[in-house]
């Protein structure tokens, strides 16, 4: 009988190592130290989506137009590509805190030279994909949060960021925060 050959070593973290690599701690969910309540305030709002509309558009004696909807639903299907997109670029650097991992590059190609923080605005897309289909008000006020939220997470995490890369304030200078040209969501100095 020969023996099985092992199974190459699973390179992923587990769950904890990876909360733990993130500097997610119990006393950070307590006092924000890493900018965890701005983490909770995302994630809640993202969760927030799955309530169904309301008002239904029907409420209303209004049928929703289907290609509206239809185009709500490709704008969540591209939102997904471009999260997707980000996260493969920024790799080992990737972390939900507004706080950069320690001694992790700057990373400003792919998704990062198009804007700043390309998962902010693909998680807005997707937003306003959900917001397009769904023909409700409420997704539209959880899109406006949204982009409150993640507009001043972005801005905490460039005054870290700027601390530990001093080439960060050339990048700023020439790229979109999270979308072009819109006051709250893009600002290019700090």
């Amino acid at each position: 009988m020969t023996p099985s050959p092992k199974s190459p070593p699973d390179r992923s973290p587990a769950p904890g190592q990876l909360l733990q690599r993130w500097g997610l701690t119990w006393a950070g969910w307590r006092d924000n130290r890493r900018g965890e309540w701005w983490l909770l305030a995302q994630v809640l709002l993202i969760a927030a989506h799955l309530l169904p509309p309301w008002p239904a558009p029907g409420a209303w004696g209004y049928a929703w137009p289907l290609p509206v909807a239809i185009g709500g639903a490709v704008l969540f299907l591209v939102g997904l590509v471009l999260a997707l997109q980000g996260f493969l670029n920024l790799g080992p650097s990737l972390t939900p805190l507004p706080e950069p991992m320690p001694g992790a590059e700057l990373v400003t190609s792919g998704a990062y030279a198009r804007c700043r923080h390309p998962l902010y605005q693909a998680v807005l897309l997707c937003s306003l994909g959900v917001t397009l289909a769904l023909g409700s008000l409420l997704h539209l006020g959880l899109l406006l949060a949204l982009a409150a939220v993640l507009g001043g997470k972005a801005r905490r995490e460039e005054r870290a960021l700027a601390a530990v890369h001093p080439d960060y304030a050339a990048y700023r200078a020439t790229t979109p925060a999270i979308i072009p040209r819109l006051p709250w969501l893009d600002w290019r100095t700090l």
